[in-house]
């Protein structure tokens, strides 16, 4: 039983890695995963009732003949004597002991190996897993969350019992680690160490988090401390094959330092690893620090002055006809550039239509490579997306009307409608939303998109702001509700604030719905949170 249940789950790892990729990308799509797993796991119980079931036969053929032989080997001749226990003993081993011995062969994980086969092409694969570990790294940074936040489960304004065990925490300083983050990396081998000497349960050692830690902070270019969880390292294991060199390298190291800066050494501090102890390396995003504070809520330049010039008023479209009777609530949100949020601009059954129709098509979002031109993937742009237009469905038809009807601008000419779901951690770094010709010499399609619509279709617990890093506006999501600006000026010119991101969800999923037209152009959001 020992060496088929290892076959089994040699074969359950098999078929983790024959799966699709960007499954993470998509918590529409991840939610399917959590119906296959329940399918797993009972395929999984059934295996073991079967496992069970077999062993208690064989027990019981066990403990049978074992009383059975004690009394046959006590007086052999004695009990051969007896016609009918010499019968018995031919049968046994003519007919019952084969019997066992197919019994003992039957291999009840067929039926589990089976509903593996069936599923596995719908795993995640490697790169989901390293995707799903950056994500929760880029959720750390952006709402400024320590390690143990995550491990504990005790995200702003959601607890739960979704923690982080030791060799959990390893494995995601471990992906930080092979890419070369060593900033991560020391956050989450840290924590890992921590959970680790308060006594928890692991399978990874201290060796081999000392190993890494020690290295990842040398490469932070904290030398003292890097000595110091080297000889806690060397300490527990002296025949360690990297330790002892890295020690005496590190050591020489710090020597010369100190030799070239004239100072005595100072001993690394007591006080452990934590957020803040290491600066994050920057990166390509300039406003990065600015963009960040604006997802969490800080930053903000609306002051009471600016405040006092948003009204709330009613909105027929310019007396059209379909909005004269039911005019749309429309309220001020940003003075300049202006911005304005739309009520009750979606209804219930609307959002569950349009998220019905989007899920069978969703694929993984790409953008425009600037250099050659060729649309690809990007970690700037976490998500999936779908193409409907009004044909598929006279829900989409009747929404394309309303945005129409509200802003006055035609969708004759507009792409089809762009819905996207967003994954774990998912956002969209900040960007513009008009062509920056002749930057853009890509974009074929005569005009621009002169202004942007949002649907929220969903309302969020933490994170999913739309925020806006020129001016220090952040907008927050309310399900039903519609966000409006124009991205161009009368001339036609872009308005360079308008550049702005969507933040990652901290909790929830975020589902959104484009459409670009050109010439007097406007682009469609529909966001779910």
């Amino acid at each position: 039983m020992g060496k088929r249940l290892s076959y089994t789950l040699w074969a359950l790892l098999w078929c983790c890695c024959c799966a699709q990729a960007d499954v993470f990308t998509s918590i529409s799509h991840m939610t399917d995963l959590i119906y296959t797993e329940k399918d797993l796991v009972h395929s999984l119980r059934e295996y073991i009732k079967a496992e069970e079931s077999k062993l208690a036969a064989v027990k019981n053929w066990a403990n049978r003949l074992d009383a059975l032989t004690r009394v046959s080997t006590s007086d052999p001749e004695g009990y051969l004597g007896h016609p009918v226990n010499a019968y018995k003993l031919m049968k046994r081993l003519n007919a019952e002991w084969l019997e066992l011995e197919s019994l003992v062969l039957q291999n009840p994980s067929d039926g589990f190996i089976s509903n593996m086969s069936t599923h596995r092409q719908y795993f995640p694969d490697e790169e989901d897993k390293m995707g799903a570990a950056k994500a929760l790294m880029r959720l750390q940074d952006t709402y400024k969350l320590d390690s143990e936040t995550f491990s504990k489960g005790k995200l702003p304004g959601f607890h739960s019992n979704a923690l982080l065990t030791v060799d959990d925490c390893f494995d995601l300083g471990k992906t930080a680690y092979n890419d070369a983050d060593y900033y991560h990396a020391v956050l989450w081998m840290q924590q890992s160490l921590k959970q680790l000497d308060s006594a928890e349960e692991a399978v990874v050692s201290k060796v081999d988090i000392l190993d890494y830690l020690s290295y990842s902070v040398y490469q932070m270019g904290d030398l003292p401390r890097a000595i110091e969880l080297t000889r806690r390292l060397v300490a527990i294991d002296p025949n360690h094959q990297r330790a002892g060199g890295n020690l005496r390298y590190f050591e020489k190291l710090l020597s010369k330092q100190i030799d070239e800066m004239g100072q005595a050494y100072e001993p690394t501090s007591e006080e452990p690893i934590q957020l803040g102890t290491y600066t994050r390396p920057k990166d390509h995003l300039p406003e990065r620090e600015t963009y960040e504070a604006l997802c969490r809520g800080e930053g903000l330049k609306m002051n009471e002055a600016r405040r006092s010039r948003l009204f709330c008023r009613y909105q027929n479209g310019k007396m059209n006809p379909r909005l004269l009777l039911k005019p749309m609530k429309e309220e001020d949100e940003w003075d300049s550039p202006h911005i304005v949020r739309y009520q009750d601009a979606l209804t219930d059954s609307e959002i569950e239509k349009i998220k019905e129709l989007a899920r069978p098509k969703l694929a993984r979002a790409t953008v425009r490579d600037p250099k050659t031109g060729v649309l690809t993937t990007a970690n700037y742009r976490v998500s999936k997306s779908a193409w409907l237009e009004g044909e598929d469905d006279p829900v989409i038809a009747r929404v394309n009307q309303r945005i129409e009807d509200i802003s006055g601008l035609t969708v004759d000419t507009a792409e089809l409608l762009q819905v996207a779901n967003y994954g774990v951690g998912g956002q969209y770094e900040p960007h513009y939303d008009f062509s920056r010709r002749p930057l853009d010499s890509n974009l074929k399609i005569d005009g621009n998109r002169l202004a942007t619509f949002l649907n929220y279709m969903s309302d969020v617990e933490a994170g999913g702001a739309t925020v806006f890093p020129d001016f220090g506006a952040a907008i927050w999501p309310k399900k039903g509700t519609a966000v409006f600006w124009y991205n161009l000026f009368k001339s036609g010119e872009g308005d360079y604030r308008t550049r702005h991101a969507a933040c990652p969800v901290l909790v929830g999923s975020k589902w959104g719905e484009f459409m670009f037209t050109f010439n007097q152009s406007i682009k469609f959001y529909l966001y779910s949170t």
